[in-house]
């Protein structure tokens, strides 16, 4: 274990956690607790988007999915950076006009003061929409630091898995909201260096070595050097499908996204964030490609026993130690950022939406905070229990849980945005197709031939425009105008 890194580490969590105190500190209502009183600059609100976006799936699974898949993993991410544009271009600005027109503060409240006839189903099936998926996915997030701690210091996973739930447990808690975005701002900056730095350094090493990528595409296997995978025909189109169908998650309905586009203040902040994310987005998914097209000149196919270590193995081979530990602490840090804003959002449906919507129950600003907070350990140590006994990658995990959350609230989102004629028993038929079409489809042989993230988005729309065609609401109901 080289003792530069673990300096490094130990800084990292003592300024992490120290600026997450130091944020919160001060007495916070209810609604800056769960989304920030619009008082966060659009800048921090985008660096806060992209991190929580991302996750240990950007840095550890889609580099080692290029790793396994060569230049075809090109359009996962040409996927997932159009539905970033897509939601920053289009949909940030109506989400915060929405936001400051229904004085909301999460998206099952949103949902359900625009269909006010069966608000109280739709506070209810959403939240356990989202209680369910998120459980795994903040599991997905601790297992990958479980990992992480493996890789860097031959740590045993559930050790670190436990000392990363307390560092996301320790910034959530003490300021929700506010301490999460600027932790994130300063973890989003660290993910960036680490994405643009590595494949820089990977590509001297190559040409300094005399390795090339071409030549080792070539040899990795039949599929690795076409951008297409060797498919044609209908196997073509399966596999754009598949890989591009990260992009319908991206249209809403992941409401840890949302949170951000809610939080912002006026059209300018708007405009600052949008610059911000995109660029963002473009240098990070550039880079998490090329270190996964890297990967295959230097490291033979088959020497990893689990392909999603790449990353981290990467640094500790090309990287001095104090380096190293910076550009891991960026792997951290994405991990961190995302399973912190997931057990906020868990904990906004639970106080904000149940507690205090749809049971009614009378509570003061202090009371749902500590209720916020309570909900916030709970949720944590139900994380990391998922981790501790769950073998699943990492990749598929984030996977599912973006096609039963993302795949089924988009097409709410959009819906309630942009068509008139969508109704409560359609917003209802959405939410229940898309969460039982979802586990039954990723419990059959049907997803590795369309993926879930695909299928999940189509079927919760066609069931929503159909239910809302046979069972429209009353002419004073209250679809979006």
């Amino acid at each position: 274990m080289n003792s530069t890194i673990v300096t490094v580490f130990i800084l990292y969590f003592i300024v992490i956690i120290g600026i997450g105190y130091l944020t919160s500190r001060g007495k916070l209502s209810h609604s800056e607790f769960l989304l920030g009183g619009k008082r966060l600059p659009g800048w921090a609100l985008a660096f806060s988007e992209r991190a929580t976006g991302e996750s240990a799936w950007l840095l550890l699974g889609f580099t080692g999915f290029v790793f396994t898949t060569g230049l075809s993993g090109i359009w996962v991410a040409a996927g997932i950076a159009s539905g970033i544009i897509f939601s920053w271009l289009v949909l940030a600005k109506k989400f915060r006009q929405e936001t400051d027109h229904h004085k909301v503060l999460t998206l099952p409240d949103y949902f359900a003061v625009n269909f006010k006839e069966k608000a109280n189903i739709i506070r209810w099936i959403t939240t356990i929409l989202i209680a369910s998926f998120f459980m795994f996915y903040v599991g997905a997030q601790l297992a990958g630091a479980g990992k992480l701690f493996l890789t860097s210091f031959d740590m045993d996973p559930a050790l670190g898995i436990v000392i990363s739930t307390i560092v996301v447990l320790s910034i959530a808690f003490f300021g929700g909201f506010i301490s999460v975005v600027w932790t994130d701002m300063i973890q989003s900056i660290m993910m960036l260096v680490t994405l643009v730095v590595l494949p820089i350094v990977a590509l001297v090493y190559i040409g300094a070595n005399d390795l090339s990528i071409s030549q080792s595409l070539s040899t990795a296997g039949d599929s690795f050097h076409s951008w297409f995978g060797g498919a044609t025909g209908f196997a073509l189109g399966v596999l754009f499908f598949n890989n591009f169908s990260w992009f319908f998650g991206y249209l809403g309905g992941q409401p840890q996204l949302s949170a951000r586009f809610m939080a912002l203040k006026n059209e300018k902040e708007v405009k600052q964030g949008m610059t911000v994310a995109i660029v963002w987005t473009v240098l990070a998914y550039i880079g998490a490609f090329l270190i996964g097209l890297a990967a295959i000149a230097i490291y033979d196919q088959g020497s990893f026993a689990d392909v999603e270590t790449i990353l981290p193995v990467m640094i500790m081979d090309l990287m001095p130690p104090w380096i190293a530990g910076l550009l891991l602490a960026g792997i951290l840090a994405a991990i961190i950022t995302t399973a912190n804003s997931q057990l906020l959002v868990v904990t906004s449906s639970v106080s904000e939406d149940i507690i205090h919507r749809a049971l009614g129950i009378k509570l003061s600003d202090r009371q749902l905070v500590w209720i916020s907070k309570m909900t916030i350990l709970i949720s944590g140590i139900l994380g990391m229990v998922i981790a501790l006994t769950s073998d699943s990658l990492v990749y598929l995990i984030v996977s599912w849980a973006w096609a039963g959350v993302g795949g089924t609230l988009s097409p709410v989102i959009l819906m309630t945005f942009f068509w008139k004629r969508y109704s409560s028993t359609g917003a209802i038929a959405t939410i229940i197709s898309g969460f039982v079409f979802t586990i039954l489809w990723i419990s059959t042989p049907l997803d590795s031939i369309i993926t879930s993230r695909f299928s999940t988005f189509f079927i919760a729309a066609i069931f929503g425009i159909v239910f809302s065609l046979l069972f429209p609401d009353k002419k004073d109901g209250s679809a979006v105008e």
